[in-house]
């Protein structure tokens, strides 16, 4: 058997080290901006990285040195990196009746069908998505200075019409957001409105939520011609984006709306300016401060305002939060303090938590967290929405 020379022992052994390291960005939580983007990738797509530790660990076979410390990393770094595909599997075994016991007997059934797995090993293979749905792009102000992309139900008749509202720091972003979902339900049989809003620090809150309300007149002024049911309507939003619906869905409800869905989103504004997220992944104390016009010291009422927590009440819609117990962007205990608060209330609501996530975990809708949070979406819509 031919040896690989010592450098190249040494090279394994560096590959494999830092693969470990990127490996501990599944169980813990990542402490830079670029490492947060690392924590997506590790997490979402596991078998990407399995597969290059496979392959450096069947090289250390062949090396001359360090080989029992090279194995030693290697098969720790490609267990961690199998983690989030092994806990996915563990939420899933509970999600089903977990569902169930939050909105009643049925609500996991889609179109007769009660037997989809919440998660499989077998989706992180695909490569792809879902089919795209061709979607048109509308204006809903009077001045043509807002629009929104518009993705038809791909089966015929007046169809519940999902309301997206993308992420980005209240600053960032548009309605090309995170496209995939919006494909998928409409291929299940949703219209699927996804929105562009006034941006800080131009335009500050409430102005995003006043664009959510212009959206909910339009799409009804319309339709007919979009083949709408106006007595079904669903708020989604994600990270910022979850904030102004949680907030549009909880303050300004409108008619015809059966529930809200919470991706990673900031629910109690004045708890999220005491506890900011680390300066080295974000600024979310000056990101808040351009949204709301000032420090809490300086404009307090608008952080209390601005918080979707302090409006839930006996008559809140309905509500899915998901969040991931690795967000360092927006911190899960949002999400916590809004479940407890839902609780109180007598709220019908649903928590996923997953504990490997990170903020953004649903940009693949194959991976771990992706495979799960499109279960209970698509869930949630269906049964609020009969």
């Amino acid at each position: 058997m031919k040896h690989v020379p010592k450098t190249k022992s040494m090279i394994v052994l560096i590959l494999l080290v830092v693969l470990l390291l990127a490996s501990l960005l599944t169980v813990f939580k990542a402490p830079a901006y670029h490492l947060w983007l690392l924590a997506i990738a590790v997490s979402e797509f596991p078998l990407l990285f399995m597969g290059i530790t496979a392959v450096l660990l069947i090289a250390v076979m062949w090396v001359e040195k360090y080989k029992l410390t090279s194995a030693i990393i290697g098969v720790v770094a490609l267990l961690l990196f199998a983690s989030p595909i092994i806990r996915a599997y563990i939420v899933a075994l509970n999600v089903k009746q977990e569902f169930v016991t939050a909105f009643g007997p049925g609500s996991t059934i889609i179109n007769g069908d009660n037997n989809q797995l919440p998660f499989s090993f077998f989706r992180l293979f695909k490569t792809s998505g879902v089919k795209q749905t061709a979607y048109k792009t509308l204006s809903y102000s009077d001045n043509d200075e807002q629009n929104l992309d518009f993705y038809p139900s791909h089966i015929a008749g007046k169809k519940p019409c999902i309301i997206v509202v993308h992420g980005g720091s209240w600053s960032s972003g548009d309605s090309k957001q995170l496209p995939e979902l919006n494909s998928y339900l409409a291929g299940e049989g949703y219209n699927v409105a996804s929105i562009n809003y006034h941006l800080a620090p131009k335009y500050q809150s409430p102005v995003a939520v006043d664009d959510v309300e212009a959206v909910f007149n339009y799409l009804r002024k319309n339709a007919e011609k979009l083949h709408i049911d106006t007595t079904n309507f669903v708020l989604l939003g994600r990270s910022a984006g979850a904030q102004i619906a949680l907030l549009s869905a909880y303050n300004l409800p409108q008619k015809g709306l059966k529930g809200v869905v919470d991706y990673y989103g900031p629910a109690d504004m004045v708890w999220g300016y005491s506890k900011p997220a680390s300066k080295l992944v974000m600024d979310s104390r000056a990101v808040m401060e351009r949204y709301l016009g000032g420090t809490y010291k300086a404009v307090p009422d608008k952080y209390f305002a601005s918080s979707p927590i302090e409006f839930v009440n006996r008559q809140t819609v309905p509500t899915l939060i998901i969040h991931g117990d690795n967000d360092v962007l927006v911190s899960p205990i949002h999400s916590q303090k809004l479940d407890q608060k839902l609780k109180e209330n007598g709220i019908k609501h649903f928590y996923l938590d997953l504990p490997w996530a990170t903020h953004g975990f649903d940009y693949n809708i194959n991976g771990p967290g992706g495979q799960l949070s499109t279960y209970v979406v698509e869930r949630f819509i269906n049964t609020v929405c009969r």
